[in-house]
């Protein structure tokens, strides 16, 4: 029996306290046993958690009682034992790093596309206007190397800060493209989609909820491989069962 619920998830939102905040959460998710991390930045939440579900459900229902963050939603998973070794609730300048302040997701978010769309286009080999399709990883490269969309493009980044610099010297094999950006959970494609706009191109979505929520609705198609997760787990399958 897999008795250890996992969650993770973010909402880009805005927060005007932050540190307020983790004053709140931190004692709480200790005094529910809860073991992972929560960043908290003016952008918004991001948060990886474990525990038993009772508690993990209060934790995420104190959460959504704060101001700006009754959105927030969460994927789940389950593991025999606890995958993190500690609690970190951390306040940083943003809760995915970029460097790139014009890019605010809480203002402005990209078009998504969601998993059983995705899949479909992929199916048929080009979107619903006939344009081909790509998918576009936006994740680090020894995490592509545990599994990606087949045919993805993969500018094997070394960190998500090196997304903007790589999209200017590869942006022209996008064009005229329908351009899929994810990663994990949804939290890097959203601000690549973002970044993609900006630089002009037309045709881009991010993948709601990231390869997670993918392998939830359509499994394993057109995907090969794991999804590399930050903890003991190491990797997820399409069933979202660890290989570890």
């Amino acid at each position: 029996m897999q008795a250890v619920l996992n969650v993770s998830g973010y909402l880009f939102t805005d927060v005007r306290d932050p540190h307020t905040l983790r004053d709140l959460l931190l004692p709480t998710a200790r005094d529910l046993g809860l073991k992972g991390t929560i960043l908290l930045a003016p952008e918004g939440i991001n948060l990886v958690l474990a525990g038993a579900a009772a508690q993990v459900d209060a934790l995420l229902d104190t959460i959504r009682a704060q101001p700006g963050l009754a959105a927030l939603d969460v994927k789940r998973s389950w593991s025999q034992a606890q995958p993190f070794r500690k609690l970190l609730v951390k306040v940083k300048r943003e809760i995915i790093r970029m460097d790139h302040p014009l890019i605010r997701p809480a203002d402005h978010r990209a078009p998504a596309i969601d998993a059983s769309t995705l899949r479909r286009w992929l199916d048929q080999g080009h979107d619903d206007e006939g344009r081909p399709v790509v998918t576009l990883d936006t994740r680090n490269a020894f995490e592509v190397d545990h599994g990606s969309f087949d045919g993805a493009i993969d500018w094997r980044l070394r960190k998500f800060g090196d997304f903007p610099q790589a999209l200017r010297e590869h942006q022209q094999e996008l064009a005229g493209k329908t351009v899929v950006s994810y990663c994990t959970g949804g939290i890097r494609c959203e601000k690549a989609a973002l970044v993609m706009q900006q630089a002009g191109l037309d045709h881009v979505y991010q993948l709601e909820g990231g390869i997670l929520r993918y392998f939830e609705e359509a499994g394993s198609a057109h995907y090969h491989g794991a999804c590399f997760v930050f903890d003991e787990r190491e990797a997820l399958d399409p069933d979202l069962a660890p290989l570890r």
